[in-house]
């Protein structure tokens, strides 16, 4: 297959002035994460093939791949035409969140809650360019609807994926489990987008340009987003991921020229610092002392744990002191709200959006949407 080279002067609506300046603390995470890591090098020193043992390299390598992609299609244009054509046929701000939600909550039980937001926070992106939408606020709104739709199947996040097959549920089983608790959340989601979302008419912005879109390239994107999803679904992402990089950088270099290497590191440093968290002698103590037979008990310590190092870590982490596996799933899924830390997809979304204010915005509406819908799941499914 011949790739033509697209032409210098092609606009891209990735090129625009300020579009990655989200100012000096954009990377505080970044260096909070590496000064952690030092700590545990020298309270704990390891060699750095522990270190790097220490890595998801499977979790980093979809990752590094799905930004490419993302890239490829941003640079296409295909997100303004696409945005333009959206916000034509939708009255209000709040009509146009509650179907981002329910895009996004769909898209995560199918293709995982990552999957949806690389496909649709660029998309959203464009959106609050061109109609003054306040895009932390959609954002992290769509993060609550990927970590929702995410918890229905046992393909929608890792936790799910790990504790079907300890549970040995049947694939239907696991979403009847998992069934009451998504409706749960679901339903907290839209009282949340009414409540946070106005009501008044949407406004295009006067300085709103077309962009020339890439058809070639969003063909090229495309293409590779399935055959990389399926690579991956056939844990094939080492080459997978060399086919991505290597025609990108045959023939449409800038997309790889504009990926978020801060992102990638900053996942890096996360799997680091947190497995160390999980393996210290005091957490594996805790965790002795805490009757965790007790579902309510388990319960607690589960949203906890997701809260401190993130709910996959602490699936992991939990998954052979807690006999109930249905407890703990439902658990490590309510504990993907709250901080941001709660979950990785979370990190993924605030990441994406590029917006300055992202991650207070997020907390201001991901902390209360925990603090209800902890106590609504605990009352109805313990």
């Amino acid at each position: 297959m011949t790739i033509p080279t697209p032409p210098p002067s092609s606009p891209s609506p990735v090129d625009t002035p300020g579009d990655h300046d989200l100012g000096p603390g954009s990377n505080r995470l970044l260096w909070f994460l590496l000064f952690v890591a030092v700590v545990f090098a020298v309270l704990r020193p390891m060699s750095p093939q522990a270190w790097l043992g220490l890595i998801d390299w499977q979790t980093m390598g979809a990752l590094t791949g799905l930004l490419a992609i993302t890239q490829g299609v941003e640079r296409s244009g295909v997100l303004q035409s696409t945005a333009r054509a959206l916000l034509a046929r939708t009255g209000s701000a709040r009509q146009l969140a509650l179907l981002l939600c329910a895009v996004a909550a769909g898209l995560a039980a199918l293709v995982t809650n990552d999957v949806s937001l690389f496909l649709l926070v660029p998309l959203t992106r464009e959106l609050a360019a061109q109609a003054h939408l306040p895009l932390a606020r959609l954002v992290a709104l769509e993060a609550l609807a990927v970590n929702a739709g995410s918890s229905l199947t046992p393909i929608g996040n890792p936790q799910n994926l790990y504790l079907w097959h300890k549970s040995g549920e049947s694939f239907g089983g696991f979403i009847a489990m998992m069934a009451p608790t998504v409706g749960v959340m679901l339903l907290l989601l839209v009282v949340t987008v009414l409540i946070t979302m106005p009501r008044a008419p949407i406004r295009l912005a006067a300085d709103t340009r077309r962009t020339e879109t890439q058809p070639r390239l969003l063909a090229l994107s495309g293409a590779l987003f399935l055959g990389f999803v399926l690579a991956l679904e056939l844990r094939q992402w080492a080459p997978a991921l060399a086919v991505v990089l290597a025609i990108y950088a045959i023939w449409y270099r800038p997309v790889l020229m504009k990926l978020d290497w801060a992102l990638l590191a900053t996942f890096a440093l996360m799997f680091v610092d947190l497995q160390q968290l999980a393996a210290l002698p005091q957490v594996a103590g805790l965790l002795r002392e805490l009757p965790l037979d007790q579902p309510l008990t388990a319960y607690l310590a589960a949203i906890g744990a997701s809260q401190a190092i993130s709910n996959v870590p602490a699936t992991l982490v939990l998954a052979d002191a807690v006999p109930n596996v249905a407890v703990l799933a439902i658990a490590v899924n309510v504990g993907g709200f709250g901080f941001v830390a709660g979950s990785m997809a979370n990190l993924i979304a605030l990441r994406l959006a590029r917006a300055p204010g992202a991650l207070k915005e997020f907390h201001r509406i991901s902390l209360p949407f925990l603090a209800v819908c902890a106590p609504l799941v605990a009352w109805l499914a313990l």
